[in-house]
């Protein structure tokens, strides 16, 4: 599985990738947890919003910090 938290490092963003690596750490999934801060990059994907993430290239979430329950969800599925 790969993650990818979009976000060019501010609070938010770095909440919502603590989350994700906690939730992944919990449910023991072999998952690539990556950071994306180059706003360029983050534009390829067709976000414009941060916090954002996205699991196997599928946006889940975007301008918004992710609840634990929630990503827990995204990983069982």
């Amino acid at each position: 599985m790969e993650i990818k938290v979009l976000g060019p490092g501010c609070k938010q963003c770095e909440k919502a990738e603590k989350a994700i690596r906690e939730a992944v750490s919990e449910m023991n999934v072999d998952a690539m947890v990556e950071k994306v801060t180059d706003i360029a990059e983050i534009a390829k994907y067709g976000v414009f919003v941060t916090p954002a993430v996205l699991i196997d290239g599928e946006v889940k979430c975007v301008g918004t910090v992710p609840k634990k329950k929630e990503i827990k969800k995204w990983l069982e599925s």
